[in-house]
């Protein structure tokens, strides 16, 4: 129960990555927040916030169920207030609700230029800016945005895409200097290779071989949170680094096809680039 008695938000929580957080810190003895849109099923995506909060009250968490558009900040607000009204306190925020498009500029529309920095990054701001002064009354925190280390090599070809989730990992780190001596950590998480979810499947971005269970960022994300949050922060980490740093050195459970070697995402991101 390494988890226990502290209150984490996570949010795209209906369905994979989000769910597998939810269910592995609900093992550990987390209070959830579970914050996404999804309540009724959806024909092509599995998982809504109803089925992952029962199936984390069934290990025993207790689980408050906000849904809500993280587009809207008045939504976003209100889920932190419905959140520090019934557990007191915001202990750890995940960052986890993303929209993912791998397009050039030309082939990126204002409109969803708008939409994966509101997702993405606006998102992560609001929460984090009305969670931090429950972290900083009580003197613990742990911001965990999945965003990775900032390349700008890496922007070409999928430009929109990763100014947003550069923004992400910015965050993080200016707030790790804005918190320090607070004892509030904000680090950036990220695969090293592409990880079975909806987004991925529905987009088409390689195949189940080339694929990570949503498990291994779950089980990183909990060991990041488990620190103290004076030991790491203003960090970008892979979830590889995170589990060697914790004694883990063989990944092949976490393949989705066992026998397989799931290739790095650069990999992918090539290819789909050429």
């Amino acid at each position: 129960m390494r988890l226990k008695d502290r209150v984490a938000l996570i949010t795209g929580a209906s369905r994979g990555i989000g769910r597998e957080i939810a269910l592995t810190f609900a093992k550990e003895g987390a209070k959830l927040i579970l914050v996404a849109k999804t309540m009724e099923p959806h024909p092509k995506l599995p998982g809504t916030l109803p089925e992952v909060a029962k199936e984390a009250q069934d290990l025993g968490a207790e689980v408050l169920v906000c849904q809500c558009d993280v587009r809207d900040e008045e939504a976003m607000i209100q889920t932190v207030k419905l959140g520090m009204e019934r557990f007191g306190k915001i202990d750890i925020l995940i960052n986890n609700a993303g929209a993912l498009w791998w397009r050039p500029v030309l082939e990126t529309p204002t409109k969803r230029f708008d939409l994966i920095m509101s997702i993405n990054v606006r998102a992560s701001f609001v929460l984090t800016r009305e969670i931090l002064p429950s972290m900083i009354e009580n003197g613990w925190g742990h911001i965990v945005n999945m965003s990775p280390k900032v390349e700008l090599e890496k922007l070409s070809g999928f430009t929109a895409y990763f100014i947003s989730k550069y923004g992400m990992t910015m965050l993080a780190q200016g707030i790790a200097g804005e918190m320090k001596g607070k004892n509030v950590a904000a680090n950036a998480l990220w695969p090293v290779t592409a990880i079975d979810t909806a987004a991925v499947r529905n987009y088409g971005v390689g195949s189940e071989e080339m694929w990570r269970k949503p498990s291994i960022l779950a089980d990183a994300t909990l060991e990041l949170v488990c620190k103290d949050p004076s030991e790491m922060t203003g960090q970008a980490l892979t979830d590889e680094d995170v589990l060697k740093s914790a004694g883990v050195t063989d990944f092949s459970k976490y393949a989705v096809i066992e026998g397989t070697n799931p290739p790095p995402i650069d990999w992918i991101q090539e290819k789909v680039r050429s």
